[in-house]
């Protein structure tokens, strides 16, 4: 049976937008840039470094303002490469970064379907300038009532001061008028469990859901919320 939520609250990266792609581009510009060569591996290696320090950020074990040199000087290392430029590099790639918009397949659609029925929230971990910046360049924007960034807050997904003060910037909707859709489970979903909301992961690569982790629902394909939602 369908059931209404008046709130969608959604993750930015890799849920609207296509980070991935984003990343890929962003890293090979960079590179370019300081004429360093691009070899394919170095996308894996610079993707599970920057995914482990959001990790630690979600964890409180790192600021946003040392994650983006710190995943430098990483890659770098890893490429046997000297760290002397990273923070340099660092802001080069946040400004190509900033330049990418590709959005994941059916996310306009389904904010265009959506949006007669429902109000939308965007909640990001993303840093403040790159997203902003995406958001612009996208289509997306004019649908969000609300746009909360952990960098501007000062909290990151899944704190539960995260999701107190997009409520609070949503306008306070009961609880169970919220539905919070994400790809990630250690800040969405997780997030979305610590505030006691409902919950959609979106898992496109069919990853194994842990078994004692309680999602209310799960989808591959963005336009499954079509099946969902009344």
């Amino acid at each position: 049976m369908k059931k209404h939520y008046p709130w969608l609250w959604f993750d930015a990266d890799d849920t609207l937008f296509d980070y991935q792609k984003a990343e890929d581009t962003a890293l090979f510009n960079t590179l370019q840039a300081y004429n360093l060569p691009f070899e394919e591996e170095y996308k894996n290696t610079y993707r599970k470094i920057n995914q482990e320090l959001w990790r630690a950020l979600e964890r409180k074990e790192i600021q946003p303002a040392a994650l983006r040199i710190r995943r430098f000087e990483l890659f770098l290392e890893s490429a046997g490469r000297s760290i002397e430029k990273a923070e340099a590099m660092s802001a080069s790639y946040i400004e190509q970064l900033a330049l990418c918009a590709d959005l994941i397949d059916g996310a306009l659609e389904v904010l265009e379907t959506l949006q007669p029925k429902h109000k939308f929230a965007l909640i990001t971990n993303g840093l403040a300038y790159v997203q902003k910046s995406r958001l612009s360049r996208s289509p997306l924007q004019k649908f969000f009532s609300a746009v909360i960034i952990s960098e501007e807050i000062g909290f990151s997904k899944p704190a539960v001061e995260f999701f107190n003060i997009a409520h609070e910037w949503t306008g306070f909707p009961p609880r169970s008028d919220v539905l919070i859709v994400g790809d990630s489970l250690t800040s969405d979903m997780q997030g979305g469990v610590n505030f006691r909301a409902d919950t959609c992961w979106f898992n496109p690569r069919n990853q194994p859901k842990p078994a004692d982790f309680p999602i209310t629902y799960q989808i591959q394909n963005l336009k499954e919320l079509f099946e969902l939602l009344d």
